[in-house]
């Protein structure tokens, strides 16, 4: 297949409007692309949600075809552990957040209620991704996996002698679960307030369910990568068409369907 005949990004996958370096590319795809039938219609990239398994594979082909690039998908925990991608790295380590260096690795989280989190920063010299769902955000001790990411790739680049700060980091938050819909219990809401007794103004209680409470996912994020320093924040900002559960027809959503597949949202240097 020549240049001229590869199909590139669907139309309606999202490209995330951020001030970064050229060199870096990211997207968020939705159901819109691929091959699979209901209820995984139609690009689900998920292995492990039911569909057929070489229709998957199909998506995501086509998906890397989209990029033009090497996705590296992982087997995602709702954990805090940091995977560093190089072109050798194998699909399906265990790891729920992932960050490179090297041209054409893309950083890969599949999503379909939880918050994808990009980071690189102002001149590029790596790209990271995070599955952020409540336990991964919350984490133990108030080291979740944003801050786990984050200290990864400072060390890193403090080892090859390069100076990074919190405010040279930007991050856009994709897709996921919007306020007006993720209930939760008394348990979510402690663990974000045993960090920081702010975090309890991101929950509203649910009117009629005494102990029910709806949680502002990407608002906590927020506050999370504010706390690291990160000023730089683009993409969800809490409202309706960014909600998984709400926009049936783009998104995929667990919570909302059960049987349900997954996007992915990616990021490399090209």
């Amino acid at each position: 297949m020549n240049s001229a005949s590869r199909p590139g990004p669907h139309p309606d996958w999202l490209r995330p409007q951020w001030p970064v370096p050229a060199a870096v590319h990211a997207l968020c795809t939705t159901r819109s692309g691929g091959q699979s039938v209901s209820p995984y219609d139609s690009l689900n990239l998920g292995d492990h949600v039911g569909d057929d398994v070489l229709t998957v594979g199909r998506n995501r082909a086509r998906l890397a075809q989209a990029l033009q690039a090497h996705p590296v998908f992982m087997q995602q925990v709702h954990g805090n552990k940091v995977l560093r991608l190089d072109r050798f790295t194998s699909q399906g380590n265990e790891a729920d957040a992932c960050w490179t260096q090297e041209r054409g690795v893309v950083c890969t989280v599949l999503i379909a209620d939880c918050l994808p989190v990009l980071l690189t920063d102002r001149q590029g010299r790596f790209v990271a991704a995070a599955h952020a769902g409540w336990r991964g955000l919350s984490g133990e001790g108030g080291d979740g996996v944003l801050e786990t990411l984050e200290r990864a790739v400072l060390t890193q680049l403090r080892t090859q002698g390069q100076r990074l700060l919190p405010s040279d980091l930007l991050a856009w938050l994709g897709p996921c679960i919007g306020p007006m819909a993720y209930e939760v219990g008394p348990d979510v809401r402690s663990a974000f307030e045993a960090w920081d007794r702010q975090a309890a103004s991101l929950f509203r209680p649910v009117p009629g369910k005494t102990g029910k409470w709806l949680a502002d996912l990407p608002g906590l994020a927020r506050q999370r990568l504010h706390a690291l320093g990160v000023q730089q924040i683009y993409g969800n900002n809490g409202s309706d068409s960014w909600c998984t559960v709400t926009q049936r027809s783009r998104f995929f959503s667990h919570r909302r369907d059960r049987v349900s597949g997954r996007m992915a949202a990616c990021i490399w240097l090209g």
